[in-house]
């Protein structure tokens, strides 16, 4: 199953946060911890490594604290979980330096790559605008229908 980590899910909370009061200017790690009830350090160290890679910025003085460093339109999902958490990855071999004894002959490698791709894409079509908004689009849902087999013939009188 896939799972955000807590990091990942104080840093879409804190985006949203920020997305939501864009005209109140910066907010301070702790405003937003305890609007959250999550401990200041954790979110102080979330906070910092999205203004590292640059979603957010920081303003210091006592007016400081951060601010989204572009529109929320233009910040994704994607972009927010990959700052925290990493390249996504659904298997060891998701990254060119997992390797593992199965990596030669393995038959689910490609599809479940194909499949990180899609959920990437997901991830990356949702805005923290939308977040903001609660306006996250539903995903297209396909309808598998199946088709019952034949049911067998009832057993006729034996002749």
């Amino acid at each position: 199953m896939l799972r955000l980590s807590k990091k990942a899910d104080y840093a879409l909370m804190a985006m949203k946060h920020l997305a939501q009061r864009v005209d109140a200017g910066a907010s301070s790690a702790r405003e937003i911890a305890e609007a959250y009830d999550i401990p200041v350090e954790l979110m102080a160290k979330v906070l910092q490594r999205l203004a590292r890679r640059g979603l957010l910025v920081s303003h210091q003085g006592t007016r400081g604290g951060y601010a989204l460093a572009r529109a929320a339109a233009q910040i994704s999902v994607a972009d927010v979980i990959q700052a925290v958490e990493g390249p996504l990855a659904v298997t060891a071999c998701s990254t060119d330096t997992e390797q593992c004894d199965q990596y030669s002959k393995c038959n689910v490698r490609d599809p479940l790559w194909r499949i990180k791709d899609r959920i990437l894409t997901a991830l990356s079509a949702c805005t923290i605008s939308e977040m903001a908004a609660d306006t996250v689009p539903a995903a297209p849902v396909s309808i598998v229908r199946r088709t019952p087999a034949a049911a067998p013939a009832a057993p006729g009188p034996e002749r």
